[in-house]
Order: structure tokens, then sequence, then C-alpha cells
């Protein structure tokens, strides 16, 4: 994947990126304020001293985001986990953690700290807000302010919502993580309720789209289709784990799997093994045993029908040195990355490791479904 961020620098020595949505966003936010919010609250100035301080309104929020962010990560720090990167992006900002925290009382800290320094602001910038007023300078400067008050409030108050991924469905986690002793078990459940919220949203987008502004509508569907997605990711990201953790690959892989002939043709592959076993890929085989590379059923489709008696295993297999190779006794927990990076979505196990050693697994994404099926079924 391209990473679309452009980064900014550190901050405490995080490193802190922007994605290029948020240019858009800051954009949109900066017109509507200098061309509706700011002149119809206070008249009379202007129009460049309205965009002057939209602008700069539009700037501060985006630095207020970072510091939420940062108070994630710096309380994450003080409870021991390690934290990767902070990006800020269409829908806000995201801190990046190296692991996870071992406690629930950590988990609610740290996702509690966010929504308290956007609580922070908004007071902070009500109470400037106010000296302004009262001085009688720039009322516009003043109006600014009030909104940063209100749009961090915002913030926070919607981040409490305990619908996960949010910050309050975090807090929601540590609370059932608490209560169950199951941490699996109480982001499940979590994930369940952020999932319910998401699809709140969206049909209140769809209701606003039929009766009200078309694009405040559109806006709650594609906020709600995007909490539903993380909320299922998150789901699935902890159950895997669970699944994985402590686990070596032979506990994962299909055994022994199916070999077929280098030299034999794509037809006769389809006669004499398609049909016999039930796989979507085999290791290609040499005749003195020695694997050369994987073939799956997607690229014998690719094979023209009237090609198919003349073409050989070997000429359409993924070489053997593009797909992952691991040893039986690996950590499981490794084979995630190596799946997905590789061009098959699978991986093969030999002894020690060695590709000259000899073949006795195959793990695919669906073996590794299998194994967190299991876990998802302990934990209901």
């Amino acid at each position: 994947m391209v990473d679309q961020s452009v980064r900014l620098g550190r901050i405490f020595g995080i490193p802190v990126g922007i994605n290029w949505s948020v240019v858009l966003v800051l954009w949109l936010l900066a017109w509507s304020l200098a061309q509706d919010v700011f002149p119809s609250v206070a008249p009379g100035y202007e129009n460049w001293s309205y965009w002057s301080v939209a602008i700069g309104s539009a700037l501060v929020f985006l630095g207020s985001l970072v510091l939420h962010e940062l108070g994630h990560s710096l309380v994450a720090r003080r409870a021991g986990v390690a934290v990767r990167s902070i990006t800020l992006w269409l829908f806000g900002g995201v801190a990046q953690f190296e692991n996870d925290t071992t406690s629930p009382k950590a988990e609610a800290r740290v996702a509690a700290a966010g929504p308290a320094v956007s609580l922070a602001l908004a007071v902070l910038f009500a109470v400037v807000a106010e000296a302004i007023f009262a001085l009688s300078l720039s009322e516009v400067v003043a109006v600014g302010l009030v909104w940063l008050s209100f749009i961090n409030g915002v913030l926070a108050v919607f981040n409490l919502i305990p619908a996960f991924p949010l910050d309050g469905g975090r807090v929601l986690r540590a609370i059932l993580w608490h209560r169950y002793q199951d941490r699996i078990r109480a982001t499940l459940t979590a994930a369940q309720v952020g999932t319910w919220f998401a699809y709140g949203l969206i049909g209140l987008g769809v209701v606003v789209f039929i009766s009200g502004p078309a694009l405040s509508g559109l806006w709650f569907v594609f906020l709600g289709w995007f909490l539903l997605t993380a909320a299922r990711g998150e789901a699935f990201v902890v159950t895997e784990q669970a699944a994985l953790a402590n686990r070596t690959v032979r506990e994962v892989m299909s055994p022994d799997p199916a070999t077929v002939p280098a030299s034999i043709s794509v037809q006769g592959f389809i006669d004499e093994f398609i049909l016999r076993h039930r796989h979507s890929s085999f290791p290609v085989v040499r005749s003195d045993g020695t694997v050369v590379g994987l073939v799956t059923l997607e690229a014998v489709r690719a094979v023209p029908p009237d090609r198919r008696a003349e073409i050989t295993l070997d000429q359409i297999a993924v070489p053997l040195v593009q797909v992952p190779v691991v040893g039986p006794d690996d950590p499981a927990d490794s084979l995630v990355s190596l799946i997905a990076a590789g061009p098959v979505s699978r991986a093969l196990v030999f002894e020690h490791g060695d590709p000259a050693g000899r073949l006795v697994g195959i793990v695919s994404a669906s073996d590794i479904l299998r194994v967190m099926e299991g876990v998802l079924i302990k934990s209901s």
C-alpha cells in the first residue's frame, strides 16, 4: 500500500504525519467559516479579516487534533505502550501503537486522555474568547475562538460515545475487560455496540439525505460506514492476534499438501488433480522432488483453453523465491504479514524453514480463519 501521508516532523519523539484528505477538510472549514459563519455572527469586517481568522482557526483546529492524539500517546507511553506514529486524516487523527495495553485500567486511561485534552482546549478557548469580548478587542477573533471551543467540545463529546472504536468505545471495552477478565470477549462486545451505532448513523444519514440537506446526510452515511469498517476491522485484528499468539506454524498449517509435477500440462493438471483434490493451490515439484513454485487455480483459469495442452505448470507457477517460506516451529503470528505481502496469499512450510529441505505443510488465509473460528467459539 502506498503511504498517502506527508511527514510533518516529530513531537516528543513521535512522528506526526498528515493525509492529503486533511487539506480538503481544512479548505472546506475555512471556506465555510469565512463565507458564512463569521460574517453572520460578526458583521462589518473586511473579507480578508474573515479569511485570515478562518484560515487561522482551521490551522489551530488541526493543532488541536494533534494534541488530542498526543494525549493518547503520552499516556500510552507511561503505560508501557510504544507509539509508532500519529497521522491526521479526513475524520481527525489516529495514534498507532506498536503493542496493546496490558490491563483494563491502562486501557481506560489511554482512551480517556484524548477527550480530556479536547475538553481542556474547549475550556481554554472559551476563556480566552470571553476575555477578548470583555476587553472589546477584535470581535471576529473572539468568534473564531468560540468556534474552536465549540468544535473541540463536539470532538470530545462525540469521541466519548461508547461505540468502539471511538474513545468511549475503548473505555467500554476496558470496563467489559475488567468484568469478563477476557480482552477478546470485551473487544467483540464493544465492537458489536460500535457496529449498531454505525448502522444508526447510516440510517440517520439516509433520513437526512431524503428530508434535509443532502450533503449532511452523505456525511453521516460516510462517517457511519467508516465506523462500521473500523469496528469490524478491530474485532478481526484482536481475534487474529489471540488466535495466533503462542502458537507455532505447525499448529496452523495444513500438513503434507498434495504436490503436482512441474512438467505436467495445464490440461493434465485439470484432469488428474483438480477434479480429485479440493485445493485452490498446489506446490509444484520437479522429478527429484525439489519444490520450484506454487500454482493456483487463478493462474490456471488465466490460460486460454486452446493452449492448456501445451503449457506446463512450471511455466505458470509462482517461483519459489516469491512464495513466503517458514519453518514449522516458527511463531504463527508472523504468518499474517508474510501471507499478506506475498503474491499468492499462502506460505509454504519446510523443515527448519529451508526451501531445500522437505516440504511439510502449507498455510493459507483459510487455515488462519479456521483457528480464529475456534477462538471465537471459546470466547462466545
